[in-house]
């Protein structure tokens, strides 16, 4: 039986992983949720992912965590 990660462990693990690993993982990610993506949005997102996560290791912006974005999901139902 696998053993399931939490997404805090999640994103611990990808923490270690280079930018462009990590913009992989979440286009991946998007294809198997949501289906193929056209071309023009796909290298829109993989720039926003790439930029996004470029502003988090600089430590421009603080990512915020699971618990807090959940918290701030149901605030705003």
């Amino acid at each position: 039986m696998p053993m399931t990660m939490t997404l805090d462990q999640i994103v611990e693990e990808t923490s270690q992983l280079p930018a462009d690993v990590v913009a992989e993982l979440v286009d991946r990610i998007m294809l198997a949720r949501h289906g193929g993506m056209e071309p023009e949005i796909e290298g829109a997102w993989k720039n926003e992912s790439r930029r996004r996560l470029a502003e988090i290791q600089s430590g421009k912006v603080s990512g915020v965590s699971a618990a807090e974005m959940k918290a701030r999901l149901r605030r705003t139902r």
